[in-house]
């Protein structure tokens, strides 16, 4: 009946009536602004793979037009829709802000005293002589630490810490910078603000705030706490990792909730922007007055004339022209980004479900915006920018290791499968084509161009010269008890060793070189990244392993990945190998369809006998200790083993060759792999119900060894190693293990070879599927039932 009613009541639809679960349909001015954004969205969210994203479009105080795409809970089909609930993380702190500048105007808190005037028990330690006020705080130019030792990003602690825990954490830290000298982002400089109006109030901060802000602006589906009612309709979220990983965020709420721990729906957002449209009037009457918020929206410690850098909590810039306010929000798996042109009166508010994409969002709004500006002034509507991939031979070309003669590598250009990236020193992001130029264009950045040039690129104006791909050297030995990975599952620190410098990999895609000021003590730098300033301060064992390390304050404990090296990794089978043996012999392989080819299986060694082999499961040398080939042999299909002795050969100018651990596997020990792995593991073996490569004698399972010492060269991890560092794009480990990685990859996927992306030392053949699944012993092959004119080889 609803759905009658809107459709047929038309000024309805205008006054914002709702269609599909909370969705509001387009405003009738809007309708081609809407067409247009919303191919756009649909483009953006299948080629950065969003699971989710839901969008507001505010006209002063009208919401006209909010939808949901995709799938709040993909596994369950639920839609996204406009009242789908998001954690908007940093966009927090606009209202932690606001409740704050509610007290300033009452009196009872004066912005330019020091917060210790509210909060004596503060004392973080301090070498400068004055302590952040409240309006430098929000301005994020207090000095802080960006966050608390308790209570932090990575504190999943259950119950979490209580504010006032968080909080006074700070005094265990050190000021960075001197108040106002500089920005410094801060969270925890947020939390304290939330502390300061409990204290004053005398009420918990989610109250306080549901009663001060929220319910004057008519927010009634959002919180600063999980209720229920909000958590029954919240999206599920997902993080990723540049080696490859998706998997669901953690929903553990932040002990310095003020900071980020909001939960809202856009819609919710949209009421937030026309109460800035409003001059600081909410649905339910006034949050602050107008000249309060003006005196947020101007640039802080800025000249007069200023018109972007912080304000009280909003950023500020500009859109051709136009004056933009807003703030972005990054929470395990979920982005937003509230963008509003104040003196136009627009605004749009968009959020997604996948883990620091707020580049995504924040094109999204912009071109909302630009939209809703031409369609306001009467102008042709806009074209979104929109990119290409990258031609196959142009990506052959590029691809490489670019900087100035003598310098260290300032951009890599990667080819991964169908994809490109450029990894510069901070951040490695997906390239695609516009034009003839390369333009960074994925989930973490866009807009970066790159003009290619015979032997160079051009980046912003720099030429860089390709570099020589020469080996590296071994690290020093003082770091190789640092190297590692350190904290928790969900958020892992990695420390490793890159171009004779120590680096940090944190929140998964922030990369930061580390200057040393001692053997135990690094320094985050001091000009860019999330904790710039800060430090690093491992402790070791008696053997100078670190077992932790202190970061930026956070307290990250080592966390034990794969094995020592040398060492072979390991599980415990599930059932006895004979039991599994017995059971795979009696069953039969997957059934396939007519029309494969016929196997012509070659022994490697008789191409060429200088391959070296290391037959692991011809041993018990390997991850389940049993015996599994009666001989030490390696087959492939003809034209794989031809395309892998080119490989091997072509490695002998770098003194290296190739050296087998696994080809050809029968199909019942695949299953048996299978039938022994526990759970949780499965990510390393084939799933005998389709067969593995392995099965249609298309795929090796190799590394190099020095061709002087007959030795396999060290790898960042093991063989058959059930670990993150086994993944083809593992970010640790030094330079030296990473460039003989990188190196196998090349002279395989040189040869028609592909790397699985979860085993480096894994590499199938790129007509694997045209093979049928195979069950044949190796005694069986020799004796020629492996080769299609019956004949013996090997």
């Amino acid at each position: 009946m609803r759905l009658l009613i809107c459709v047929l009541l038309s000024s309805l639809l205008a006054a914002g009536c709702s269609l599909d679960q909370g969705n509001i349909a387009a405003r009738s001015d809007y309708r081609e602004v809407v067409e247009r954004l919303t191919n756009f969205i649909r483009h953006e969210m299948a080629d950065k793979g969003l699971p989710a994203l839901s969008i507001a479009l505010v006209d002063d105080q009208e919401t006209v037009w909010a939808q949901g795409f995709g799938y709040a809970d993909p596994e369950d089909s639920v839609p996204a829709t406009a009242r789908t609930v998001y954690r908007v993380g940093s966009v927090s702190k606009l209202f932690t802000d606001i409740a704050i500048m509610q007290l300033v105007e009452r009196g009872q808190l004066d912005l330019d005293s020091a917060i210790t005037a509210y909060l004596p028990d503060l004392r973080p330690a301090t070498p400068f002589r004055a302590m952040p006020t409240l309006r430098q705080l929000m301005s994020h130019r207090g000095g802080m630490v960006r966050e608390p030792p308790v209570g932090n990003y990575f504190d999943d602690s259950s119950p979490p810490p209580s504010l006032a825990a968080t909080v006074l954490s700070l005094n265990s830290t050190t000021m960075v910078y001197p108040p106002e000298s500089r920005v410094k982002y801060s969270n925890a400089g947020i939390a304290a603000l939330g502390y300061v109006l409990e204290r004053i109030q005398g009420e918990p901060f989610a109250e306080y705030l549901a009663r001060s802000v929220l319910e004057p602006l008519g927010l009634r589906h959002s919180s600063f706490q999980p209720d229920p009612e909000v958590v029954a309709e919240l999206a599920k979220a997902y993080m990723w990792t540049y080696d490859g990983r998706t998997f669901e965020a953690p929903t553990f709420q932040l002990g310095m909730a003020p900071a980020g721990s909001m939960y809202a729906p856009v819609t919710d957002l949209g009421r937030f922007m026309s109460m800035l449209f409003a001059g600081g009037r909410g649905a339910e009457g006034d949050v602050i007055t107008p000249a309060t918020l003006d005196s947020m929206l101007t640039p802080q410690f800025a000249p007069a004339d200023a018109r972007t850098g912080y304000g009280i909590g909003f950023r500020i810039s500009e859109l051709e022209g136009h004056r933009r306010i807003g703030h972005g929000g990054a929470i395990y798996g979920f982005a937003t980004d509230l963008s509003a042109l104040p003196d136009e009166k627009l605004g749009v508010a968009s959020v997604t479900t996948m883990d620091v994409t707020n580049t995504v969002v924040g094109r999204i709004n912009e071109y909302a915006l630009r939209l809703m500006l031409a369609a306001r002034e009467g102008d042709q509507l806009p074209d979104a920018e929109m990119t290409s991939p990258i031609p196959a031979d142009v990506a052959s070309r590029v691809k490489g290791r670019y900087g100035h003669a003598g310098n260290q590598v300032a951009v890599e250009i990667l080819r991964r499968g169908d994809n490109m990236y450029a990894v510069f020193p901070n951040v490695r992001v997906r390239l695609r084509a516009r034009g003839e130029e390369l333009v960074t264009d994925g989930r973490l950045g866009y807009g970066v161009r790159i003009t290619p040039l015979p032997d160079a690129i051009v980046v912003g104006g720099d030429t860089l010269r390709r570099l020589s791909d020469r080996r590296p050297g071994p690290a020093p030995r003082r770091w190789q008890g640092l190297i590692g990975e350190y904290g928790w599952d969900h958020n892992t620190l990695y420390i490793f060793e890159k171009e004779g410098r120590l680096h940090a990999l944190i929140e998964w895609f922030f990369i930061d070189p580390l200057t040393e000021i001692s053997p135990d003590v690094f320094a985050f730098p001091d000009d860019a990244g999330l904790y710039h300033g800060e430090r690093l301060v491992f402790t070791r064992d008696a053997e100078g392993r670190a077992t932790r390390v202190e970061a930026a304050g956070v307290v990250f404990e080592r966390r034990e990945v794969g094995t020592a090296e040398g060492l072979t990794f390991t599980i415990d089978p599930l059932r006895p190998v004979d039991e599994l043996r017995e059971a795979a012999l009696a069953a039969s392989p997957p059934p396939e369809t007519s029309g494969l080819r016929e196997p012509e299986l070659v022994e490697l060694q008789s191409l060429d006998p200088t391959i070296g082999y290391d037959i692991r499961y011809a041993t018990t040398n390997n991850f389940m200790q049993a015996i599994f080939y009666d001989e030490g042999l390696a087959f492939l299909q003809r034209p794989a083993a031809e395309a892998l002795v080119r490989a091997h050969r072509r490695l002998r100018e770098r003194g290296l060759g190739l050296l087998i651990h696994d080809a050809y596997r029968p199909w019942y020990v695949t299953k048996m792999f299978w039938d022994a792995t526990p759970e949780d593991m499965k990510l390393f073996v084939a799933n005998p119900a389709n067969g593995s490569r392995h099965n249609r004698g298309a795929a090796v399972d190799l590394t190099l060894f020095d061709l002087a010492t007959g030795q396999p060269v060290r790898m960042v991890g093991g063989y058959d190693e059930f670990s993150d560092r086994s993944f083809a794009d593992y970010w640790g480990g030094t330079s030296l293990q990473r460039w003989h990685r990188r190196l196998l990859r090349d002279v395989m996927e040189a040869e028609g070879f592909d790397v699985y992306e979860f085993e480096w030392w894994h590499f199938d053949y790129r007509d694997w599927s045209e093979y049928p699944i195979s069950n044949l012993t190796f005694q069986q092959i020799k004796n020629g039932l492996g080769r299609k004119d019956g004949r013996t080889e090997g």
